[in-house]
C-alpha cells in the first residue's frame, strides 16, 4: 500500500537514494531541503521538492500540517567530522536545534514514525570491534555528539508522546545508484572515494592521505564502507519495525578497508594512476571503525547486495565518469528557488 513520507535532506547524497528507493516502491514522497549541499537534480521527478530550512519553525509546522505523513525520514544535517572539530557549536547547535524543531512539529501534527540517519561516530574509539549496538557511547567529535543528542531526544519523544523512531548508525556511505542517475557530489568534496575518482579523471593532481602511522596493518585508517543503495534499503526496511517499537541499528558490511586498500580498488576499477601524498592526521579520526550489523539482519532480513569494495567503487566510477563535474546545474542555480518554496 502506498504511503506518504517526508524526507528532510532528500536532495543530498544518502537522502536522494532513499527517496529513489521509496519512489520505486510506489510511495508518495515530499523532500524538504535547503539545497545548501543538496541538488534539485538528485530528486526524482516523481517526488515533490520543497526548498526550505528546518530553522524556520513556523514554515516546518505548516508543511507538516498540509500533508498526512506516515513517517518522517531525517537526513538534513551538517555532517563533516573535521569541520565539527573546528566549529563544534555550529554542529551541536544547528543539528540538534533543527531536529528538535522537526520533532516538535511531528508531535503536534500526529506523525507517528521517525527514521534518523545517525552515525557510528557516536561510539568514538570503541572498546572492541566490530562495533555492536551495546558498546559504550562516547563520541569522538561534535558531529557524533550532535547525532547522539538527537537520539536521546527521540527516546523521550517515544516515552512521552509515542513517536516511534529508528536510529540507523553507519560509517562511510559510498557508491552510486546502479542506473547512474544519481551519485555523490559534495562541494567541497571530503570523502575518499569521490576524491580518488577526481584524481583518476585528472581533476585533481593527487590525493592526500591523512596519516600513515595508525595502529593498523598498513598504517592508514580502516573504515566500513557500505553501498548507498544498501543503506537506503536499510532505512526503508526500518520503517517496518515502527508499528511496534523504537529501534536502533548499526548498518555496515562488517568488514573494514584501509585508505590504501580503497585506493587500490580505485586503481583497479579506473585503470588510472592515483598519485598520493601523506598529510597529518585529522582530529577526531579513530584508527579502525567497523560496524556489526547482525541485529538489523536478524530483525529485518536486511542483506547488503554490494559486499566487495570493487563493486562499490565501480558504481561510483560509473556515475562520476558520466558526470565529471557532478550535477549539471551550477551552484547558484541549484540553490535558487525550487519546485516549491517553504515560505516563512
Amino acid at each position: 500500500m502506498a504511503s506518504k513520507f517526508l524526507v528532510t535532506g532528500g536532495a543530498g547524497y544518502v537522502g536522494s537514494h532513499v527517496v529513489a528507493d521509496l519512489v520505486a516502491r510506489g510511495h508518495d514522497v515530499v523532500v524538504l531541503d535547503n539545497l545548501q549541499q543538496g541538488h534539485r537534480e538528485a530528486v526524482p521527478p516523481e517526488a515533490t521538492l520543497v526548498v526550505g530550512d528546518l530553522a524556520d519553525r513556523d514554515a516546518v509546522r505548516r508543511l507538516l500540517r498540509s500533508h498526512s505523513f506516515e513517517a518522517v525520514l531525517h537526513f538534513a544535517a551538517n555532517s563533516l567530522v573535521g569541520e565539527s572539530m573546528r566549529r563544534p557549536f555550529r554542529y551541536i547547535g544547528d543539528n540538534v536545534t533543527n531536529a528538535l524543531v522537526l520533532l516538535e512539529a511531528c508531535v503536534e501534527t500526529g506523525v507517528r514514525k521517525f527514521v534518523l540517519s545517525s552515525t557510528c561516530a557516536v561510539y568514538g574509539e570503541p572498546e572492541r570491534l566490530p562495533i555492536t549496538e551495546s558498546i559504550k557511547i562516547d563520541p569522538a567529535n561534535p558531529y557524533g555528539e550532535s547525532k547522539y543528542l538527537i537520539e536521546r531526544a527521540l527516546r523521550w519523544a517515544d516515552q512521552i508522546h509515542g513517536l516511534r523512531s529508528a536510529c540507523l548508525r553507519y560509517f562511510n556511505a559510498a557508491g552510486a545508484h546502479p542506473l547512474g542517475q544519481i551519485g555523490e557530489d559534495h562541494q567541497p568534496e571530503t570523502h575518499l572515494i569521490p576524491i580518488a575518482l577526481e584524481v583518476a579523471l585528472g581533476n585533481r593532481p593527487f590525493i592526500e592521505i591523512f596519516g600513515n602511522d595508525y595502529a593498523t596493518p598498513d598504517g592508514t585508517c580502516v573504515r566500513d564502507y557500505i553501498h548507498v543503495c544498501d543503506l537506503a534499503d536499510a532505512h526503508v526496511r526500518a520503517l517496518e519495525m515502527l508499528n511496534g517499537r523504537s529501534v536502533t541499528y548499526n548498518v555496515g558490511i562488517g568488514r573494514g578497508y584501509s585508505v590504501r586498500e580503497v585506493l587500490g580498488a580505485v586503481r583497479r576499477v579506473t585503470r588510472a594512476k592515483i598519485p598520493e601524498k601523506i598529510g597529518p592526521r585529522r582530529q577526531g579520526d579513530p584508527p579502525i571503525l567497523v560496524a556489526a550489523s547482525q541485529m538489523i539482519r536478524s530483525d529485518l532480513g536486511w542483506i547488503p547486495r554490494y559486499t566487495e569494495l570493487d563493486q562499490i567503487v565501480a558504481t561510483a566510477w560509473n556515475w562520476r565518469r558520466n558526470h565529471p563535474q557532478g550535477f549539471a546545474t551550477s551552484d547558484q542555480a541549484s540553490r535558487s528557488a525550487g519546485r516549491h518554496a517553504l515560505s516563512g
